[in-house]
């Protein structure tokens, strides 16, 4: 766990000085871009295709998918309870909505897992995020950002799901898997090839997607309890909840892990789009992202 924690924290701070010194003259938001959508389009595809058609699928897949949209219901039932007690504003409360709902689920949640708990932890990362996550991303995320953002209705939803490349591989990898087709040798290591590129790239991109913004010490109050809802709430009732239904040891250990994730990245987009707090967001990124490397050993000591 600490390896992989160390090594995903290297790749991590690579990327954020690659933003701060530009070497060679790079942009660093173009670079991002660039990583982003190659992974994104293309090699975790591939990925995901892999995993989902070699991974034992049944009920278990539907308690990840239970459990995922718990995880994401919990955060965003607690940051709206604390906040609007608070008295924060649209722009705000929408912005801790979307920070204390969604974890860096793939990005971080998979190269953390598998240097943690071995390649089989892989598929819980996939299903965690393809199965719940990113589907009630694209649907209540965006109701939810527009709600408390610009205002505009959001339309299309159906669409940019439909649009996103890994559902399109998870559903291709479910109906294979159940459909019992063997994969060829050919195939399986045209794949592996692929997949190997997803979790450094995924984690560079991590580092140069954060930036600090000025005038933190103002927004402090709105970060730390996030922060303590995303890292410590959220993974207790998760561990609850897998409690309650019987999972594995090993597996409670990876769903935990999962749901203590810090928040997204892809949430700055969002923020931008639908005229939400970036500057506040940016920050809780930043800053959860750092304390993670501290809470998340701290569970997988607890777990273990």
């Amino acid at each position: 766990m600490y390896q992989a924690i160390g090594s995903a924290a290297f790749l991590i701070v690579a990327g954020v000085f690659w933003r701060l010194f530009r070497p060679f003259g790079s942009d660093p938001d173009q670079m991002r871009q660039a990583l982003t959508s190659l992974v994104y389009g293309f090699l975790l595809p591939a990925l995901v295709l892999l995993v989902l058609w070699r991974a034992p699928l049944g009920m278990e897949a539907v308690r990840l998918a239970f459990i995922s949209a718990s995880c994401i219901l919990a955060g965003l039932a607690l940051s709206w309870f604390w906040f609007r007690r608070q008295g924060a504003g649209r722009k705000v409360l929408g912005t801790v909505l979307l920070a204390a709902g969604w974890g860096n689920f793939t990005y971080l949640g998979l190269p953390v897992l598998e240097g943690a708990l071995g390649p089989w932890a892989r598929a819980v990362a996939i299903q965690f995020d393809l199965f719940a996550a990113t589907p009630l991303l694209l649907s209540l995320g965006i109701v939810l950002a527009s709600r408390y953002g610009t205002g505009e209705v959001p339309v299309g939803m159906l669409r940019e799901l439909l649009m996103v490349p890994p559902i399109w591989a998870a559903l291709a990898g479910v109906a294979l898997n159940y459909l019992q087709v063997p994969m060829g040798e050919w195939l399986e290591q045209l794949l592996e090839m692929l997949a190997a590129g997803v979790v450094p790239l995924m984690l560079f991109a991590t580092g140069l997607a954060l930036r600090w913004v000025a005038g933190w010490r103002e927004r402090l109050a709105f970060v730390l309890p996030v922060v303590t809802i995303r890292l410590l709430l959220v993974p207790l009732l998760v561990l609850l909840l897998a409690v309650g239904l019987g999972l594995d040891r090993d597996l409670r250990t990876a769903v935990v892990l999962e749901a203590a994730m810090p928040s997204m990245v892809l949430g700055l987009v969002i923020c931008d789009r639908f005229g939400l707090d970036t500057s506040l967001y940016a920050e809780i990124v930043v800053i959860s992202t750092a304390v993670a490397a501290l809470t998340l050993p701290l569970w997988f000591l607890l777990l273990s």
